[in-house]
């Protein structure tokens, strides 16, 4: 496994090793002891699994608040997306910043955003398959999320203005500056 800290340092990008041959390849995708050495304990408690269909779908951002913050180990089973953490600790030096990472069924990167940082991505091809641990059980009473396109976060999301393919739900986040229940 490699472990590759992001401009961010807490977001890590985490490859595991891929063996393949004429059959295929196998790979161990997760491993807690190594996840543990390298960036500490956490108990994932849920796998989730998202299929999007159309390029420029956009999840996100979502977070959960105390006490059911999540953090999430994701990766890129088929297709290729652009993965976001944004910094939403308000005493963090990058607090309202973020890290965009590319993961992909050919690179076999998987990002680990830890509690703290709302998350999102963007599907760059068709049919994208999306995997996911998580550090808490989904919580609809902790659910929360901000606006994917809030002009103060400057994320180059790769969709034309207004062309995100959405749910109901992403379209009505605020921004950040209007936040509540951001951490401390």
């Amino acid at each position: 496994m490699e472990i590759v800290r992001t401009a961010i340092p807490d977001v890590v990008i985490v490859t595991p090793k891929r063996f393949g041959d004429d059959r295929g390849f196998f790979s161990e995708v997760f491993n807690a002891q190594a996840f543990t050495e390298a960036l500490g304990l956490f108990t994932f408690v849920q796998d989730n699994h998202s299929l999007s269909a159309t390029p420029g779908t956009v999840r996100g951002l979502h977070y959960q608040t105390e006490p059911a913050a999540q953090g999430k180990l994701v990766r890129c089973a088929k297709g290729r997306i652009l993965d976001v953490a944004v910094d939403i600790r308000r005493s963090s030096p990058t607090f309202g910043q973020h890290v965009a990472v590319e993961l992909s069924a050919e690179n076999w990167s998987q990002l680990w955003v830890p509690p703290g940082f709302a998350h999102g991505f963007c599907t760059l091809v068709p049919d994208c398959e999306v995997l996911y641990k998580v550090t808490h059980l989904y919580s609809p009473a902790n659910d929360c999320g901000i606006a994917w396109d809030d002009p103060d976060l400057g994320i180059a999301w790769p969709v034309a203005p207004g062309g995100a393919t959405l749910s109901v739900k992403d379209g009505k986040h605020p921004r950040l500056k209007d936040q509540p229940h951001v951490f401390a």
